[in-house]
């Protein structure tokens, strides 16, 4: 009897074990909760509920989307890393942009703007993070315009590199238009370095894009690092995106990471809306 007891609680003990090594990573953009914390004054106000709440119902990391000035949401680099790490999750990423002018896209000569991430790369750096990610970019008028973006996205992710942080570029539905003849956001894989520049696909803007998600992984293996999980509102309430599919293909992708972003809750209730996200992640057999 006692030989069995023994054997029972070893087993239990290894399943604990086993459960506790297989937690999901899942990261989540801020500007979901942009409500409570999308300014200096909300994060000041909010944020230790806010970051505490996310990791407590599951969220490991945070990708940031308020990036000005040497500063995340009006807080020094080293404080947004401290305030994120106390709440027991990481800083993965940011949304931050510096898009061209008129003169830079005319031209050809972005020298400028590349001046501007030298001191830019700087407070991300500080953060640990892992990615900078560029959130938009406005249909281009024509391809040599497209080209001149894509030129410019290779120069960045090259002092990228050379500081130990990944550049990439996220997608909205827009970029699935036609720019003379090529479709936009094909034509920027094309036309980038995957040294130096990866792609975040949003799977619900591609799905709205008219575009498959999994047939665009399949077409251009190893360029999407990372992955906006969407839906038109909590992840798995629309049946709009093939969420099983898409995770089958996420070694294909090349996706490393996943991120969640919501546009808006049904409720109105974010903690209502942030927690139905994970759950849903946490729960799915086919999310590793």
């Amino acid at each position: 009897m006692k030989k069995s007891l023994t054997i029972l609680l070893t087993a239990l003990m290894c399943l604990s074990c086993t459960s506790e090594v297989a937690k999901k990573d899942v990261a989540v953009q801020l500007y979901s909760i942009r409500t409570m914390i999308g300014s200096a004054d909300l994060y000041a106000q909010n944020h230790v509920e806010v970051l505490n709440y996310l990791s407590e119902v599951g969220y490991t990391a945070v990708e940031a989307a308020n990036y000005n000035n040497g500063l995340f949401y009006g807080v020094s680099p080293e404080q947004f890393k401290a305030d994120v790490e106390a709440a027991g999750m990481t800083v993965l990423s940011s949304h931050t942009n510096k898009g061209l002018s008129a003169e830079e896209l005319a031209t050809g000569d972005f020298s400028e703007s590349l001046a501007w991430w030298d001191e830019a790369l700087k407070a991300h750096v500080a953060t640990g993070m892992k990615y900078i990610v560029v959130p938009w970019l406005s249909v281009p008028s024509t391809l040599a315009e497209l080209k001149t973006v894509c030129d410019y996205y290779n120069a960045v992710g090259r002092k990228c590199k050379e500081q130990g942080i990944k550049f990439g570029y996220h997608n909205h539905a827009h970029e699935y238009q036609k720019v003379e003849g090529e479709v936009m956001l094909e034509y920027m894989i094309q036309n980038t370095d995957p040294e130096f520049v990866f792609f975040q696909m949003d799977v619900y803007w591609t799905v709205m894009g008219g575009v498959s998600p999994v047939e665009l992984l399949n077409k251009y293996p190893g360029r999407f690092s990372v992955l906006h999980i969407k839906d038109h509102r909590e992840i798995g309430q629309s049946g709009m995106v093939g969420f099983e599919a898409i995770f089958n293909n996420i070694e294909t992708a090349g996706a490393e990471d996943i991120v969640v972003e919501i546009e808006q809750f049904t409720s109105g209730d974010w903690k209502q809306g942030m927690k139905a996200c994970i759950d849903y992640l946490l729960a799915a057999p086919f999310v590793k």
